[in-house]
């Protein structure tokens, strides 16, 4: 079984053999959710109304999988870390910790999910045409909660001691399932979109106990024992700390798919919020690549730091940012150039789609900007400095693009378009403000670390 050796061997190579599997892993994990639109987008008759109403489970979802990265993206940099230390006890330790966290924060989402779903749901801008839909999508969705968080959470652990394939196989057997069993269930035993939802829960079931499966075998490099799952409140407190900007990050895009659904609800009805369920699930396809390619780099920069390689690191850096631009202005550039095309991967709707051709053209301008926040935000986290990534997390979301959506459609006859232009704005103000302070806070810090340990 593969496993890259993070001592060893170019960054850009490291790089790469642990990004490529967890691109790929990421990209069939979308699938998930994306296949359930585009078969949904396709039932036939009034498509936008369950599409809309899938739309409006989106802020629940990303609030599932913002604890998921709590745990788990707070977890696996300490334990890259310590492994760079030669401390496989704590590393272990950490990781039965973020196991039992995940748990916990499981079984409460559902818990509180299930009680108060419908109030919820209109809160996030449903109606009651489209409650029907959303309400049992959501119910069905949230009792797989436990499943999601150990196939997303833990999965974490695997690619942060090097099997990135194993991580890549992993998810790939759930999506495989997921993607036989909706057309399955939605089409033949016409179950619409409870069957879209029980497909999803049975595909994370299977992910989860595969990966619970390697991480208790000898194959693991640190494993998944009882003796490390009873929680420490430091340990437990330093995971949280780290974990907290990919847990602010998912939050606050669970708060402005919310924002926005209730303004386009307000402003243009349900088409349009329809047409923010496929420009977001666009989005999600474009931004996971440069997302697992940042994520991937993470280990790597996380053991050199731990390791005292400080050169190695800012080549880590340098070759992220340049990576995630040049991806990102390639995606720009598509999306602008064939915006009917990419809509109808997602939707048969005619009337949707001729709507939606401006709207994703305002959404995506100056999307490479958004690569710069995700640089920026690794490099931070990987290097163990949460309140910086917390900040810029915070930043982009909750003070430009929340606001924005709220005011942009009452200026200049603005209307649903103040909407769609809030999330370019917010890209270019804080990406750049993220990655040029991040620049200007670790670079010096590597450099100084780098000189003492020369003259040392």
């Amino acid at each position: 079984m593969h496993q890259t050796d993070f001592k060893e061997g170019s960054v850009s190579r490291n790089i790469w053999e642990l990004s490529l599997p967890l691109m790929a892993a990421q990209l069939i994990n979308l699938l998930y959710s994306v296949v359930d639109r585009i078969y949904i987008g396709h039932m036939g008759g009034e498509n936008h109304l369950a599409l809309t109403g899938l739309g409006l489970c989106f802020p629940v979802i990303t609030i599932v999988a913002a604890f998921a990265c709590l745990f788990g993206n707070g977890g696996a940099p300490l334990c890259s870390m310590e492994l760079g230390r030669e401390n496989r006890d704590e590393a272990e330790a950490i990781m039965g910790n973020s196991f039992t966290c995940l748990m916990i924060a499981g079984a409460l989402l559902t818990a509180v999910g299930l009680i108060f779903h419908k109030p919820i749901l209109y809160l996030f801008g449903a109606s009651d045409a489209t409650y029907p839909y959303a309400a049992p999508y959501m119910t069905i969705y949230l009792c797989g909660s436990v499943f999601v968080m150990i196939a997303t959470g833990m999965n974490s652990f695997i690619n942060c001691q090097g099997f990135g394939r194993v991580g890549m196989m992993t998810i790939l057997l759930g999506a495989v399932v997921n993607i036989v069993l909706d057309p399955v269930l939605i089409f033949v035993f016409h179950m619409g979109v409870q069957g879209a939802a029980l497909a999803t829960v049975f595909s994370q079931f299977l992910s989860a106990a595969w990966v619970l499966r390697f991480l208790t075998s000898d194959k693991a490099l640190l494993r998944l024992q009882k003796r490390t799952l009873r929680p420490k409140a430091l340990r437990v407190k330093k995971i949280t700390a780290l974990g907290m900007s990919s847990f602010v990050m998912q939050v606050t895009n669970g708060l402005v798919q919310m924002v926005c659904n209730a303004s386009l609800q307000r402003w243009g009805g349900e088409l349009y919020v329809g047409v923010m369920t496929v420009a977001n699930t666009i989005r999600e396809v474009l931004t996971t690549p440069v997302m697992a390619f940042s994520s991937g780099a993470a280990p790597v920069m996380s053991f050199d730091y731990g390791a005292g390689e400080y050169s190695r690191v800012k080549k880590a850096i340098r070759f992220v940012a340049v990576g995630c631009v040049l991806y990102t202005l390639v995606a720009w550039l598509i999306v602008s150039l064939f915006p009917g095309f990419v809509l109808r991967l997602f939707t048969g709707d005619a009337q949707l789609i001729q709507t939606g051709i401006g709207a994703i053209r305002l959404y995506f301008f100056g999307f490479f900007m958004m690569a710069l926040q995700f640089a920026g935000q690794n490099v931070f986290t990987a290097l163990g400095k949460s309140k910086n990534a917390i900040f810029f997390s915070l930043f982009r979301k909750v003070i430009i693009v929340v606001p924005l959506t709220l005011l942009l459609p009452n200026l200049w006859g603005l209307g649903v378009n103040g909407v769609f232009v809030a999330e370019p704005i917010s890209n270019f103000i804080g990406g750049a403000a993220c990655f040029i302070t991040m620049l200007c806070v670790v670079l010096p810090e590597l450099s100084g670390k780098q000189k003492r340990r020369e003259k040392a």
